[in-house]
């Protein structure tokens, strides 16, 4: 969790309950604004993320749901602005770090506890700070990895410069 984070919507792992619970964050104009300085975009229309937070197993809190963004792009070959609507699906395990605790009440995590999490092929969990998880950035964070890197606006081709007369191309 990073600290002056420009879209934070913190979720305390304690107010999870045993049944799970839905939460829904939205980005303020101001917060899209600095998202799309911070992020090399034109501007940010939209970002709304749903989950659901659940339990799963000794200190693991599992956050499935989407993130849906509209941003604005400048394309690659003619550097006009287009925009672009992302719908990110999101699946992530969080658990506490090595030697904090799951909760105030409970023994900290060990080394061995920690390995045990990485079920199979999946991630490493990914950290839960302070008794907390912070679904603004996890959002920020889909959004940004749905991105194209070198987004092309629609209909928008590459033509090579040609090649100047008498040069054979030999060297």
């Amino acid at each position: 969790m990073a600290e002056n984070a420009p879209f934070t919507r913190l979720v305390r792992v304690e107010s999870v309950p045993e049944g799970g619970v839905a939460h829904s964050v939205e980005a303020s104009e101001a917060e899209r604004q600095a998202l799309a300085e911070l992020n090399g975009l034109a501007a940010i229309g939209r970002l709304v993320g749903k989950f659901s937070l659940s339990r799963a197993g000794r200190g693991i809190i599992r956050v499935r749901g989407d993130v849906h963004a509209e941003v604005t792009q400048t394309c690659v070959v003619s550097l006009e602005p287009f925009d672009v609507a992302l719908d990110e699906e999101i699946d992530v395990r969080f658990a506490a770090a090595i030697g904090e605790s799951v909760s105030r009440r409970g023994p900290p995590i060990t080394a061995a506890e920690a390995s045990a999490f990485a079920i199979g092929d999946e991630d490493q969990p990914d950290p839960i700070v302070d008794g907390k998880i912070d679904l603004g950035a996890l959002a920020a964070e889909f959004m940004v990895l749905g991105l194209d890197p070198y987004p092309r606006k629609p209909g928008v081709g590459f033509t090579p410069p040609a090649e100047p007369e008498g040069s054979s191309g030999e060297a």
